[in-house]
């Protein structure tokens, strides 16, 4: 190893002259050059070899282990401890029909907000993504109102927020405000009544769209519960558990905001089996085409019908007594009804009489089915 060592620093030294060139103060830096390369290989061999002591991390590389930078990454980006912890969150690509539906809930809200504002406008998912309950909380800036709302046929809850935009934007709208003017915003004061009530109609408008999304899916019904404005008044999951949160964006023309819908996985639990399912369309799997064109090949399938005038029930010993020659004695009469069947299952009720040379059954009503 010593002489590979001495054989690199000669190397080096012959590099270094070359590129420092000739004179007595290039070979003085030649020399101090080539030492401290042939010091830095001699550390490099210490270091690699198996004698040495182990590396000891420094206060910033144990920092960045854990994910505990300052500032955080401008990406957004975790690392370290932090990384491993959030990547066991369920994430919502598990569940690819909720994208249909966050879709179909976008086209309806479009129409349905521009006949309850009377104005353009237009609704775009900004993104779908997992977050645990707490941290969302955390992150709603204020002020803003948030909606508990139930679902009823799940038995759990979700929440919608509103912020201070959109809210003052439905207000100024709804009150006749002039287009083309930023809504004035207020600081430092609660919402009146009057905008909690404007709030709670649009409210209940976006909720009557969510139920008819997740309609074809599952028939679910969106009950408004209350309205909040702290949101440690709007806990409906605990702080560890996981979310979907879908951020949607209302433009009106000049005016807008944004409508935030969370979902807790627990809330989801009921059709989760539903949400796995991977077929796409507006109808959700089924082919309307087949559907018809079944339903109308049905009317003429030909299906055989008997015609049954009466029942005798015997034991099995007097059925083996049976020879050839022998009458069952039927107690039917010309005025007995007599029953159509198809299979087992009774169709219809009738008389039997004669049309032509053709014995036949005249069809009175429908058999009554026990």
């Amino acid at each position: 190893m010593a002489d590979d060592q001495d054989a690199m620093a000669d190397e080096w030294a012959a590099m270094a002259e070359e590129d420092i060139g000739g004179g007595a103060d290039g070979d003085a830096d030649a020399d101090d050059l080539a030492a401290e390369w042939a010091a830095m290989a001699e550390g490099d061999d210490d270091m690699g070899g198996g004698g040495g002591s182990a590396r000891v991390l420094n206060q910033d590389e144990i920092d960045s282990l854990l994910g505990f930078q300052e500032g955080g990454d401008d990406d957004g980006s975790k690392s370290g401890i932090e990384a491993i912890i959030d990547s066991g969150m369920v994430s919502y690509e598990r569940l690819p029909m909720l994208e249909i539906v966050y879709d179909r809930l976008v086209r309806m809200m479009s129409t349905s907000l521009r006949n309850f504002t009377s104005d353009n406008v237009e609704v775009s998912l900004d993104n779908i993504t997992s977050i645990r309950f707490g941290d969302y909380l955390n992150s709603i800036p204020l002020p803003a109102m948030l909606t508990v709302f139930k679902a009823e046929e799940w038995d759990n809850y979700g929440l919608i927020t509103i912020d201070s935009s959109l809210i003052y934007s439905i207000v100024d709208v709804l009150l006749g405000g002039r287009r083309g003017t930023a809504a004035m915003r207020i600081e430092g004061r609660p919402y009146t009544t009057i905008e909690r009530n404007l709030v709670e109609r649009m409210i209940n408008v976006v909720l009557t769209d969510l139920s008819a999304a997740f309609d074809p899916l599952s028939s679910v019904s969106m009950r408004f519960d209350r309205l909040e404005t702290n949101p440690r008044f709007a806990t409906i999951a605990r702080p560890a558990n996981a979310a979907i949160l879908a951020r949607l964006r209302i433009d009106m023309e000049d005016r807008g905001g944004r409508l935030e819908l969370l979902l807790p996985y627990a809330t989801l639990e009921p059709v989760r089996e539903l949400l796995l399912q991977m077929f796409m369309g507006e109808k959700f799997g089924r082919d309307s085409i087949w559907e018809n064109h079944l339903a109308t090949e049905l009317w003429f399938t030909e299906v055989p019908i008997e015609a049954v005038l009466d029942e005798v029930s015997m034991s099995l010993g007097e059925v083996l007594d049976w020879e050839e020659g022998m009458f069952l004695p039927l107690q039917a009469t010309p005025e007995t009804p007599v029953q159509l069947r198809c299979g087992s299952m009774p169709m219809f009720t009738g008389t039997m009489g004669r049309k032509g040379r053709n014995i036949a059954v005249r069809i009175d009503k429908r058999a009554e089915v026990e």
